[in-house]
This record gives C-alpha cells, structure tokens and sequence, in this order.
C-alpha cells in the first residue's frame, strides 16, 4: 500500500529543526531569526507553506520535536488541506525548557507508560491520529523490541489502521531493523515502516533496508544530508564541501545537498526521503533533487566513513 498520493513527490518534510530553538544541523542558529515560540512557529509554517506548494505531502514530527507536531497540526487547520501524510514518533520527551543551550534536549524512554502518554499527546497537537507512528531512535540495547507490553499495545494501534514502525540510530541500525523485522505478536509482526538514516557517509542500513522494502514496509529516509556535512556548510567548517560532492554539484548546476538528497532518492528501496530544511531557501535548494539524476555508488564510494566513526561525530555535533 502506497504512503504517498498519487503524484506526491518522494521528498518529505521533517521538523526536527524547526519544532525547537536548539538541534544539531550545522548552522541551524544562524537559520533561525528568531527563537521564541511565535517566531519558530512563523517559520515552521513559512516551511510548510513552501513544501506544500512544490506538491510535498509528507510531514514528520515527534513529541520531543519541541511544538513540531502542535506547529503542524494547526497549520493544517489554518490552511485547511486535506491530503496531508503525517509521521510522528514516541520515545522521547522534550525537557530543554525552550534553550537552545539546554544541558540535556530529549529523554528517551521506551516503555509503557511513555507509549500510553504520549500516543493521545500526539493525537491532540496533530487534531488526528498520524498515519505512520514510530519508535524513536530504537536500539537493541533500549530493550524496546523485547518489551512484550510495549509490542502488544503497538500491535493493537496496528490493528486500528495505525501504520507502526521503527526509526533507527547509531552504527547498529541494520541489526536493529533485522531484529525488528522478526517480531512477532501473536504470528503477526506488528511493523509495516522504518525511518533510517542513510547517506553518502553512513550507508550501512541499505542492504537491511532493502530487505524491509522488500517485506512490503514503508522505508523513509532521514538524515540524508547528514545533519549539513554534506551541504555547502561541508564536513570540516563553512564552505568545505568534499571535492567529489562539489564536483557533482557544480556539474549538475545544483547545490551539494541536492546531490546529498538525490542519492537518497536513488535508492530504488526508498519509499520518502526527508529534508530537514530550517528555512524555505534552504527547501528550495533541496527539491533540486527531484529534478536531477544522481549515480549515487562512486559518491558513496568516495565518500563512505566508519560507521562507529560517523556516529561517533555526529553525536559530537553542538546543539545550536
């Protein structure tokens, strides 16, 4: 069964860095003019606005997006569209109190109790049940595919309609998802989706997420321009974009996360792949990739990092 309405580009929109003043993009202080709950809401909806005018039509949230889901759900109120795909996420409270220099940004705690508060959270920022709802940032080490309670409640949301799935981090995301693709709840495995993180850096969920693809599940992909490694703000600092990604880019007359973006795109298991774009420029240049072709084995080729070291960065990455 198809995610998307007919017609609907393969690029989504996620909220990650415009639900809340501080996240980990490179750069992401400078996008935001603003930081106080009306100005992230007025961009968020500037965002939204220019997605849904380029034809996008998946949005993905989470409760510890900051307002990410109450800023979607009431612009979709305000703008009274209809056709909308939502994806949201549980597992993870928002404890930043609003900074951007906060100590500690997001929880995480997958239980029970967490699932039973936040699922009715979720339904009343969004004004209506998400069509995809994940666990967020699950791990084998969590404990969470294990947790028979948790799997039985999810297995009944499953039952409901609710297409029930995962999302993965860190350098295990392939033997999570493989380990997920096992569950079972009464003979049924109760998950159809995964949202992953996939790139021209950390490619190493493919081969486990094609296996998905091919059991029928929803595979989104996030991260796909690596939190701005793999945009014009590069890997090393401003303006320090790897000569094979530049080289791509400038022969294309696209900018690099548009390449980022359209290697994504490529993977023929890739049912959505994310922008993660702070302002409706920054959106602008990512749809690029839905007009470009990109060979994507000799950039990942090029590019490719140790998965533990690329995990190892990113979480060293400062919230802004």
């Amino acid at each position: 069964m198809s995610l998307l309405p007919p017609g609907a580009p393969r690029l989504g929109l996620g909220l990650a860095a415009l639900g809340r003043p501080g996240y980990i993009n490179l750069g992401h202080g400078t996008d935001l003019p603003g930081k106080g709950v009306d100005d992230l809401k007025a961009q968020t909806w500037a965002v939204l606005d220019a997605a849904w005018a380029a034809g996008l039509r998946y949005f993905d949230a989470a409760r510890s997006y900051g307002r990410a889901e109450a800023f979607l759900g009431g612009w979709l109120a305000a703008r009274g569209h209809s056709g909308a795909v939502l994806g949201s996420k549980w597992g993870y409270t928002y404890v930043a109190d609003w900074r951007a220099d906060a100590e500690t940004h997001e929880v995480k705690t997958h239980d029970l109790a967490t699932l039973d508060r936040q699922w009715p959270e979720t339904q009343a920022a969004l004004s209506r049940v998400p069509d995809l709802y994940l666990i967020h940032s699950a791990t084998l080490d969590s404990g969470v595919l294990e947790n028979r309670a948790v799997l039985e409640r999810l297995a009944e949301l499953a039952a409901q309609g609710v297409r029930v799935g995962l999302s993965t981090s860190g350098p295990g995301q392939a033997d999570t998802l493989r380990r997920a693709l096992a569950v079972r709840v009464d003979g049924v495995c109760p998950f159809s989706a995964v949202q992953a993180t996939w790139n021209l850096l950390e490619p190493s969920a493919g081969a486990a997420l094609a296996e998905a693809h091919a059991a029928g599940w929803t595979v989104v992909i996030k991260e796909a321009v690596a939190n701005g490694r793999l945009s014009a703000r590069g890997l090393g600092g401003q303006g320090d974009v790897p000569p094979p990604l530049a080289g791509v880019a400038r022969d294309l007359g696209v900018t690099p996360d548009a390449v980022a973006l359209g290697a994504a795109l490529a993977q023929p298991w890739a049912d959505v792949v994310l922008s993660g774009a702070s302002t409706p420029e920054q959106l602008g240049q990512n749809l690029a990739a839905l007009q470009v072709s990109v060979t994507a084995e000799p950039l990942r080729s090029a590019l490719v990092q140790d998965p533990a070291a690329y995990w190892g960065a990113r979480s060293a990455l400062p919230w802004t």
